[in-house]
């Protein structure tokens, strides 16, 4: 079993950035594919980006693409989430989440959630 825990958030204005780290517990984190997913008030929690277990191969959603960046490092049981250019609309809560395997695999669902970390981005 994998405990996650957010932590990064905050109110920042637009284009400015930020980076959400994801500590996770066990011995075993690199036996997990890692995922970001996002959820705005009143929307449904959407997938934000993933991350294969050794950092290899790595998707975003197209919102996002070409101004986040997630990271893994292994050594430290933590996953990161380089946010750049934020722009309102990235306001949401951010959740880091695990799923067993090496490869990402489109939709698969994940099984360990973290409690989620509040990212507002100011116009």
């Amino acid at each position: 079993q994998v405990q996650l825990a957010e932590s990064g958030g905050g109110l920042v204005q637009a284009g400015d950035s930020l980076r959400l780290s994801c500590a996770a517990s066990g011995r075993t984190f690199r036996s997990y594919v890692m995922g970001w997913f996002r959820q705005a008030p009143g929307k449904e929690r959407e997938f934000v980006a993933a991350i294969s277990w050794n950092g290899g191969v790595t998707i975003y959603a197209d919102s996002v693409k070409g101004r986040f960046t997630i990271s893994r490092d292994n050594a430290k049981n933590t996953v990161y989430l380089q946010m750049n250019s934020l722009k309102p609309e990235d306001t949401a809560v951010y959740y880091c989440a695990a799923r067993p395997g090496r490869s990402i695999v489109t939709n698969a669902p994940y099984d360990y959630w973290g409690q989620g970390t509040q990212v507002t981005v100011s116009s």
